[in-house]
């Protein structure tokens, strides 16, 4: 296995993987964006092939077994004095993420981390998770901070036993959106100073 920096070319492998990490929200949120006829799946790809924005193949490593991608992590630092949270232009269903985000300062924000079904097992995601905490040493962060769903039990389990510390909830905004959480968490590794 080995990790590297994705490349454009990766857009529709991180489109996949943003969506199985964000449980389906991020094809909800393309297809809101379609126009009609369009593809949602081609809006995730464009989102992915960008050159800015959070989700972009600039933020992303991504993890191959056999030169084929298995896993994928998204993620950059927020910032010290991070931007409020700008009320007129964000979708409902984003502002608690956003509020969540914004509540770790600092940081290196693991925005995703995903791992097809059919590599998991392997210790992909806690190697993508360590590129992270490396990441984040070298910029001199005080730590990683992430935002989960509080019914994904085996996410939560894996970033408890990665030392990450629930520190503070919000209820999702679901509109038609289907999913059984109930709150997003915010989770904060702190990196010994």
């Amino acid at each position: 296995m080995t990790e590297r920096e994705a490349q454009k070319s990766d857009a529709a492998e991180l489109a996949k993987l943003i969506d199985l990490a964000g449980e389906g929200l991020p094809f909800y949120l393309w297809r809101q964006m379609a126009a009609p006829g369009e593809d949602p799946w081609e809006i995730g790809r464009q989102r992915a092939a960008r050159d800015s924005g959070g989700f972009s193949y600039r933020n992303s490593v991504v993890a191959e077994v056999d030169a084929k991608v298995v896993g994928a992590l998204v993620g950059y630092p927020v910032a010290d004095e991070p931007e409020p949270v700008d009320l007129d232009i964000t979708p409902r269903m984003l502002v608690p993420l956003r509020e969540l985000e914004n509540l770790a300062p600092g940081t290196w924000y693991v925005n995703s981390v995903a791992v097809f079904p059919d590599a998991r097992g392997l210790g992909v995601g806690s190697r993508l998770m360590r590129w992270a905490e490396q990441k984040a040493a070298e910029l001199g962060l005080r730590g990683l901070s992430l935002i989960v769903s509080d019914t994904n039990v085996g996410a939560r389990r894996l970033y408890e036993h990665l030392a990450y510390e629930e520190v503070a909830a919000r209820p999702m905004v679901k509109e038609q959106w289907q999913n059984p959480g109930k709150n997003w968490v915010l989770m904060i590794r702190e990196l010994p100073g």
